[in-house]
C-alpha cells in the first residue's frame, strides 16, 4: 500500500501536490496542519499580539495635552499649593531654610541670588531662570497675548507676565536684596490644569479668617476682586515680632487673567515677590505664606493653599 502511495506521489503533478497540501483528505490537514494544530497556533498568536494591540489602541485614545481626569476628579485635586524660590542646594533638597550672611563678601549670599556679571542679563535666582520670562515678549509666540487690566486671554492662549514691572528692590542688579540683608522670596502657585480662581463675595469677606489686608483691599482697590492675594507672616508670636515689614511686587497678588493653565505652549507661571525689608538678624524665623481666593482652602498639615520656609540672616 505504501509503495502505491509513493508511486502516486512521484507521478502526481505539481498542481495535484499543491491541492493536496491545501487540503489533505487522508489526514484532515489544511495547509499542513490539523484543526487542533491551527487552534493552538492561533491561540499563541493572539496571546502575544492581543495585549500589544490593546496597548496601541489605548495609546491612540490618550490626549497628551488635556488630561482625562481634571480638578476634583484628578489625584492633584482642585486646591493649589504654593512654591517658593530660591530653594536650598540639592544636597539639602528636603530643607526649607534660606540661610545667608549679608555684606560685601559675596560668598556669603551669592548662592541665594545666583548672580554673576555675565548672568545679570539672564536674571537668575537660584534654580529659577528668568531668561524665559525675558524672552517671552508678546510677539515671541502665537499663544501669548498682551492683556490689559481685568482682560482675559483668548481661548488656548495666555497673558504675558512682564517681569520688567518688578521694582529695583527685587532686581538682579540689586542681587534680590540678599547682599543688603532684605531678601526677596518668590512665591508662586503650583499649576493645576484648567483651574480658575474665584473672587470673594461680600458674604465671604465676613469670614474672620480672611486677613484685614485682603478685606480692606476689596473696598479700596479697583479690580481688587481680580487678584489672588498673597500674604506672608511669621508662624508664631516670636516669628511675627522678628519678621519685620513685608512688601509684595509687582502687586500684592497674582491677577486672575493669567489663568486657567491649559498646557499652552510656552506658558510661564506668574508669581509674587515677598520683600522682607528688615528681618531680625541672627534669629531663625518661621514664615508661612498663603494664597487667598474663594476656591483656595487652607490646611497647614497638608500645606494646601500655603507654603512654609525658614529665614535666617546672619548680620555683619
Amino acid at each position: 500500500m505504501a509503495n502505491k502511495e509513493d508511486k502516486y506521489s512521484e507521478k502526481s503533478s505539481g498542481w495535484q501536490k499543491f491541492c493536496k497540501f491545501v487540503w489533505n483528505s487522508d489526514t484532515n490537514q489544511f495547509l499542513g496542519r490539523t484543526g487542533g494544530s491551527w487552534c493552538n497556533q492561533n491561540y499563541r498568536v493572539l496571546h502575544h499580539f492581543l495585549p500589544l494591540f490593546s496597548c496601541l489602541l489605548g495609546a491612540n485614545t490618550i490626549d497628551y495635552r488635556t488630561p482625562k481626569y481634571q480638578l476634583e476628579d484628578s489625584r492633584i485635586g482642585s486646591n493649589p499649593g504654593l512654591g517658593f524660590r530660591p530653594r536650598p542646594k540639592d544636597e539639602n533638597i528636603d530643607s526649607t531654610l534660606i540661610w545667608f550672611k549679608n555684606g560685601n563678601n559675596e560668598k556669603n549670599w551669592k548662592y541665594w541670588s545666583d548672580i554673576s556679571p555675565n548672568k545679570i542679563s539672564r536674571l537668575s535666582i537660584c534654580n529659577l531662570d528668568f531668561s524665559d520670562y525675558r524672552k517671552s515678549t508678546p510677539d515671541a509666540g502665537a499663544h501669548m497675548e498682551t492683556c490689559g487690566e481685568n482682560q482675559m486671554a483668548s481661548e488656548g492662549k495666555f497673558c504675558h507676565f512682564d517681569v520688567n514691572n518688578i521694582p529695583s528692590q527685587c532686581s538682579a542688579e540689586n542681587h534680590f536684596g540678599y547682599q543688603r540683608g532684605d531678601p526677596c522670596v518668590l512665591i508662586k502657585l503650583n499649576k493645576i490644569f484648567n483651574w480658575k480662581p474665584e473672587p470673594f463675595s461680600e458674604e465671604d469677606l465676613k469670614d474672620p479668617n480672611i486677613p484685614d489686608v485682603v478685606r480692606n483691599s476689596y473696598s479700596s482697590r479697583n479690580n481688587a476682586s481680580q487678584l489672588i492675594y498673597v500674604t506672608c507672616e511669621g508662624e508664631n508670636a516670636a516669628d511675627k515680632e522678628n519678621v519685620g515689614e513685608i512688601e509684595y511686587y509687582p502687586k500684592p497678588g497674582i491677577e486672575f487673567k493669567y489663568y486657567p493653565y491649559t498646557n499652552q505652549p510656552g506658558y510661564l507661571s506668574p508669581f509674587v515677590f515677598a520683600h522682607f525689608k528688615k528681618p531680625t538678624p541672627g534669629v531663625l524665623i518661621n514664615i508661612e505664606c498663603k494664597a487667598w481666593a474663594k476656591n483656595i482652602k487652607h490646611n497647614r498639615m497638608d500645606r494646601e493653599g500655603s507654603v512654609h520656609f525658614e529665614l535666617l540672616v546672619d548680620g555683619f
